[in-house]
């Protein structure tokens, strides 16, 4: 355990160096690193520790650079969101927005490629009501992931502030969502004592990374700095897809096998789901079933049957501008006989 928390303590302050260097990303990058300690319920609460405290000393550091019209537009519209994501934490299984954000951090790609002119371009100040509704939309997924920084990074390189303005006013936007967080998540009991000795250690370790990262800023150009910045998206968005993925197939035990019809299936939890193509009909999405989940005109048919045939398998057929629709796979001496009603 010691070597561990040792590992989390360095690991901790190279995030946050490379956070405040691509204008976010800590919580991204010590999410997969955190699922290796704890339920993925708990790693909002241990990150929330580091973040509050990651935040606070970075508006200390940089206290002068804070670029208060996206403060005041940002930061009322957050909290609300905040709360519901805190809330709607208790009833949504977190790795599946893991999973979307993993793939908006991934759509940063073309940004790689765009020339210093290009960028200059697109750089503006937004409407105000933008920014209230990225500050509603932030505060939303950080009370549900714990993480919010590098997912909302394009909006703060895209409306033109400075290196040091972005760091400023990211933390100073941040402080509230994180202090209301934390509250949520100690009502709801979304945390253990684990989780509060994670959180420490990542805390301990944000102060060393703000007060140490002041002395790297100066050698980045502005141009350099956007670039590693939405390289870190790319990077952090494959990241987070595949290790969130891998717990995702482990915890929701989803895998493809063959059925008795020799089809590729994939179960997911405790249903089997089947995706096909056909040329005259589409995409195809079937499920197995029971006989008490068929309509009752099907359903006696299929008592009818059960009275023909030695076994009768049921699937339910979904495609797209089309109704449902219900495969019977009817066995006897080996012999299968496919019936479909529409």
């Amino acid at each position: 355990m010691i070597l561990k928390i040792i590992f989390l303590f360095f690991a901790t302050i190279l995030a946050f160096w490379i956070s405040a260097i691509c204008g976010g990303g800590a919580s991204l990058i010590l999410i997969p690193i955190l699922n290796l300690f704890l339920p993925s319920s708990f790693i909002p609460f241990s990150i929330t520790i580091g973040t509050l405290t990651s935040s606070a000393s970075r508006v200390v550091v940089f206290k002068k650079h804070i670029y208060w019209k996206v403060f005041i537009w940002f930061v009322p519209f957050s909290i609300p969101a905040v709360l519901l994501g805190g809330w709607l934490m208790k009833y949504i299984n977190p790795l599946y927005l893991q999973v979307i954000v993993g793939l908006l951090l991934l759509a940063n790609v073309p940004e790689l490629f765009k020339s210093k002119r290009e960028q200059k371009e697109e750089e503006k100040p937004y409407p105000n009501f933008i920014l209230a509704f990225v500050g509603f939309f932030a505060g939303f997924i950080s009370g549900i992931t714990g993480a919010i920084g590098l997912l909302f990074n394009r909006f703060y390189l895209r409306y033109g502030l400075t290196k040091e303005e972005i760091v400023a006013t990211r933390a100073a936007n941040e402080i509230f969502l994180h202090s209301i967080k934390l509250f949520i998540y100690l009502l709801f009991g979304l945390y253990s004592e684990n989780a509060l000795l994670l959180g420490i250690v990542i805390a301990i370790a944000a102060i060393v990374s703000s007060y140490s990262v002041k002395f790297i800023l100066p050698y980045l150009s502005e141009y350099l700095f956007r670039k590693i910045g939405y390289g870190a998206m790319v990077i952090s968005g494959l990241f987070l897809l595949i290790s969130t993925s891998q717990n995702i197939i482990q915890k929701e035990n989803v895998s493809v096998i063959k059925n008795q019809h020799n089809e590729t299936t994939m179960n997911w939890r405790n249903s089997s789901f089947v995706l096909e193509f056909a040329i005259d009909e589409g995409f195809e999405i079937e499920r197995q079933i029971q006989p008490n989940e068929l309509p009752p005109e099907y359903k006696s048919k299929y008592d009818q049957l059960i009275n023909q045939y030695d076994q009768v398998f049921l699937e339910i057929v979904y495609r797209i501008g089309s109704n449902v629709s219900y495969e019977f796979y009817c066995y006897k001496n080996n012999e299968l006989t496919k019936i479909e009603f529409k």
